[in-house]
C-alpha cells in the first residue's frame, strides 16, 4: 500500500479533497492558472511589443496604457451588473472571448487609434473578469471560499511566474516574430479557458435564507433589489480598499524607483524582492487564510494589516539613510511586511467584500468594490512617483494615512455587520 494511500486512509483527505468547491472549483482554478500564464507572456512584453513592432513612440505608448486602464476601470461594475441578470458561467464566456478578439485584433493594425480602442475594449472584459471569477467562487466554495480564493491566488502567482519565463525566452530572441507569438499565446489561453468554462455548471445563487436567518426582517419579495450606488457604507467600505491596494504600487512602481533614486543599495536587488514576494505568496497565502475564514476574524485582519504597513513604510524612509548595507536590509524589511501585508489584506477583503454584498444584488455590489483595485491601478503610479520624488518622509505620512484608514475601515464593518454576526458559517457562508 503506498504512503499517500495510507495517509488518506487514515483520516487526512486526498488533495482534490482538499480543494473547496469539487470538480468545478478545480476546473476554475486550472482556468484561472491559464489566465494567468497568458497574461504573463502579453503584459511582460506588451510596451515593447508597442514600441518595436507597431513603431509607437514613448509618450505614445504611457498614453495608451493609461487610456486603457482608465477605460478598464467600467469593466468591474459592469461585470457584477451582468452576473446578476445572467447566467454567471455565460457572462463569464463572454469575457473570455471578447479578451481574446481585442487581443488578436491587435495584430490587424499599426494605426494609433484603432491600438488605443482595441486596448481598451480588451480591457473592460479583463478587468470584468476578475469580479466574476470571484463571484463564481464566493458561491462554489460554499463556507470555505477564503481557502478558495487562498488557493487560487497561490495558482495565480505560479501562473505569472511561468508566463514571465515564457516571456523572457521569447524576448531574448527579439524578433518581431516572438513577439506576434507571445499575443497569440494569450489569445489561445483565452480560447482554452472558454473551452474549460463551458464544462462548468453554474453554481447556485445566494439564497434568501441568510437574509432570514441574521434578520427578522426579510426584504419583501416585491421591493426593488440594493444599489451599491445608493449605499454610502459601502462606498466608503470600497474608498478604503482603494487605499488598502496601494500595496501593490508601492512594491511594484515605488521599490524599484526608490532603490534607483535614493538608496545605496544595488540596482539587481529590486527583481530579487519581486521574486521573493512572488515566493512568499506560494508559500504563505493558503496557511493565513485560516485567519480569516469568518467574517468577524477577518476584520480582526484589519489591526496586524495597519501594523504591517506601518513597519514597512517606515523600512523604507531608513533604507535612504544611508549606507549599502544598511538600505539592503531595510529594503528586504520593508518587502516582507508589506508582502505580508498584501496577503493579509487580500484575505480580509475578500471574506469582507462577500459578506457585506446583499444577496439580491451580490454581483453589482462585487462590481462596485472591483472599482478599488482598478482605480489603484489607474492611480496608484502617480502617488507612487510623486511620493519617490517627496523624498524619505513621504512614507511615514503614507504609513499613518493607511494605518488611520485601517481603523476607520474596522468601524466601519462593525457597525455594518448584523446581529448574530455573519460570521457564523452555519448561517451566512454556506449560502455562497
Amino acid at each position: 500500500m503506498s504512503r499517500s494511500t495510507r495517509s488518506t486512509r487514515l483520516g487526512r483527505p486526498a488533495l482534490k479533497d482538499r480543494i473547496p468547491g469539487g470538480p468545478d472549483g478545480r476546473r476554475m482554478l486550472l482556468i484561472g492558472f491559464i489566465d494567468k500564464c497568458g497574461t504573463g507572456l502579453w503584459s511582460t512584453a506588451m510596451a515593447l511589443y508597442f514600441t518595436y513592432v507597431t513603431g509607437l513612440g514613448l509618450g505614445q505608448v504611457g498614453l495608451l496604457i493609461a487610456v486603457a486602464g482608465a477605460a478598464g476601470i467600467a469593466g468591474a461594475p459592469l461585470g457584477g451588473l451582468l452576473a446578476d441578470r445572467f447566467p454567471l458561467v455565460r457572462v463569464i464566456i463572454c469575457t473570455q472571448l471578447l479578451r481574446a478578439t481585442a487581443l488578436l485584433a491587435l495584430l490587424t493594425t499599426d494605426d494609433y487609434v484603432l491600438l488605443v480602442l482595441y486596448s481598451a475594449a480588451g480591457a473592460l472584459p479583463d478587468r470584468a473578469t476578475n469580479v466574476l471569477t470571484k463571484l463564481y467562487a464566493a458561491r462554489v466554495a460554499g463556507p470555505d471560499r477564503v481557502r478558495y480564493q487562498a488557493i487560487n491566488r497561490t495558482t495565480s502567482n505560479i501562473g505569472w511566474t511561468v508566463g514571465g519565463l515564457g516571456a523572457a525566452a521569447a524576448l531574448a530572441v527579439g524578433t518581431t516574430t516572438a513577439f506576434h507569438l507571445l499575443l497569440v499565446g494569450d489569445v489561445l489561453s483565452y480560447l482554452v479557458m472558454a473551452a474549460l468554462t463551458l464544462r462548468c455548471a453554474e453554481p447556485p445563487a445566494p439564497a434568501a435564507s441568510r437574509i432570514a436567518a441574521a434578520s427578522t426582517d426579510a426584504r419583501p419579495a416585491t421591493a426593488k433589489p440594493s444599489n451599491p450606488w445608493r449605499d454610502r457604507g459601502f462606498l466608503a467600505f470600497t474608498a478604503g480598499e482603494s487605499v488598502f491596494f496601494l500595496h501593490d504600487s508601492i512594491l511594484q512602481v515605488a521599490l524599484p524607483l526608490w532603490i534607483v533614486h535614493a538608496t545605496d543599495a544595488p540596482v539587481g536587488l529590486a527583481p530579487l524582492l519581486m521574486v521573493a514576494n512572488s515566493a512568499l505568496v506560494v508559500t504563505f497565502q493558503v496557511p493565513l487564510s485560516r485567519y480569516g475564514s469568518t467574517t468577524e476574524a477577518a476584520r480582526r485582519l484589519l489591526a496586524p494589516v495597519a501594523g504591517l504597513f506601518a513597519v514597512g513604510t517606515l523600512a523604507l524612509t531608513v533604507s535612504a539613510l544611508g549606507g549599502r548595507t544598511l538600505s539592503i536590509a531595510a529594503l528586504i524589511t520593508a518587502a516582507v511586511a508589506l508582502t505580508f501585508a498584501e496577503m493579509i489584506h487580500t484575505i480580509a477583503s475578500w471574506e469582507l467584500s462577500v459578506a457585506l454584498a446583499p444577496d439580491d444584488a451580490q454581483g453589482a455590489y462585487l462590481g462596485v468594490h472591483g472599482l478599488a483595485q482598478s482605480t489603484q491601478r489607474c492611480a496608484g503610479p502617480l502617488l507612487m512617483t510623486a511620493l519617490v520624488s517627496a523624498g524619505p518622509l513621504a512614507w511615514p505620512v503614507l504609513g499613518a494615512a493607511l494605518v488611520a484608514t485601517s481603523a476607520a475601515q474596522s468601524r466601519l464593518v462593525r457597525r455594518r455587520l448584523p446581529e448574530p454576526s455573519l460570521s457564523v458559517a452555519e448561517v451566512t457562508l454556506s449560502e455562497h
